[in-house]
Order: C-alpha cells, then sequence, then structure tokens
C-alpha cells in the first residue's frame, strides 16, 4: 500500500498545479529581498548577520514543515514550504557572501572550551554547507523534471544535511555576534 493510501487523500489547494506553490515562493521572494533592503538601508553591513540569521531560522522552519507535511501526504503543502525554505536559504547565500566580501571574517573571542565548541561547530557547518549545495540543486532539479524516485532517494540524505546547516548557522550566528560579540 501506498504511503498517500496509507494516510488518506493527498489535499491541495484549489488551484491546480504548482501554481500556487509558485505564487507563494515569488511572494516569499518578493518580501525577503525587500527585507535585506530595508535591513541593509537601515543598519548598513552591521545588520546584514541578523538579517542572514533570520533568513536560516526561517530556512529550518520551512524545511521542517516540509517534511512534516510529505510525510502526510501534502504534495503541495510540501512544495510551497520547501521552495520557501529554499528562496530564504538563496537569501541568506546571496546575503552572507555580500557581507563577507565587505566586512572580511570576523574574529570569535571566546575563549576555553567555548571555544573548542565554536570551532567544532563551524568546521561542521562549513564542510557540510559545501556538500549540501549541490546535493539541494540536485533534488530541487529531480523534482521539477518529475523525478520523484530519484528526488526522494537523495533527499533523505540532503533533508538532515541541510536542516544541520540551516539550525548550526543561526548557532554560530549566536556565538559570533550575540553571546561572544568582539
Amino acid at each position: 500500500m501506498a504511503l498517500a493510501e496509507r494516510r488518506g487523500p493527498v489535499t491541495s489547494h484549489p488551484v491546480s498545479g504548482a501554481v500556487w506553490p509558485a505564487v507563494v515562493i515569488a511572494a516569499g521572494a518578493i518580501v525577503g529581498a525587500a527585507a535585506l533592503v530595508v535591513t541593509f538601508s537601515l543598519g548598513g553591513l552591521r545588520a546584514l548577520p541578523t538579517f542572514n540569521a533570520c533568513a536560516n531560522a526561517t530556512s529550518s522552519l520551512m524545511l521542517a514543515t516540509g517534511f512534516v507535511l510529505i510525510r502526510r501526504g501534502h504534495r503541495q503543502g510540501h512544495l510551497t514550504a520547501m521552495g520557501l525554505g529554499l528562496t530564504a536559504g538563496s537569501l541568506f547565500l546571496v546575503s552572507y557572501l555580500f557581507y563577507h566580501f565587505h566586512a572580511g571574517s570576523v574574529r570569535f573571542t571566546g575563549q576555553g572550551l567555548v571555544r573548542t565548541v565554536y570551532f567544532s561547530i563551524l568546521i561542521s557547518h562549513t564542510v557540510l554547507a559545501a556538500l549540501t549545495l549541490p546535493l539541494v540543486i540536485f533534488v530541487v532539479w529531480q523534482a521539477a523534471r518529475g523525478r520523484f524516485d530519484r528526488h526522494r532517494r537523495v533527499a533523505r540524505w540532503t533533508l538532515p544535511m541541510w536542516f544541520y546547516v540551516s539550525v548550526t548557522g543561526v548557532l554560530v550566528y549566536m556565538m559570533l555576534y550575540v553571546w561572544f560579540p568582539s
């Protein structure tokens, strides 16, 4: 028995196909880009790390929501949540690269055990981020082409990695800018 049959019918929004998720994702991209512009214009370069943490937190929330929705058989909701997670992650990446291109690196000031913990998190975060990006592109590409068998097979590995990277991104921000600011 198929997963959707065990859990009941697949529900979707009355608007057919991918129109509804595309509209929501486009709206999310517009709102996110506007938030980035407003954040930068009000706070300058110094405001971008906070925006980045918010984008990462949003991405984490959307990834978790998308996972729950697909497990419950809600394909359209899954598509929308994952698209918003991808949008938030993309906004983060653009903002992060812009910030570090202009600001350079930021020194961690914590000492002792917390320094070891910070660099352990940072190193695992950075390595997994580099590995996750091509996997996310592959998974999205497979879903867009309707190759859901390949999508599912790789997404089982990609989602936990992407979620870890998003959550640890927020944790790195907290350690670097809030708990141990330079």
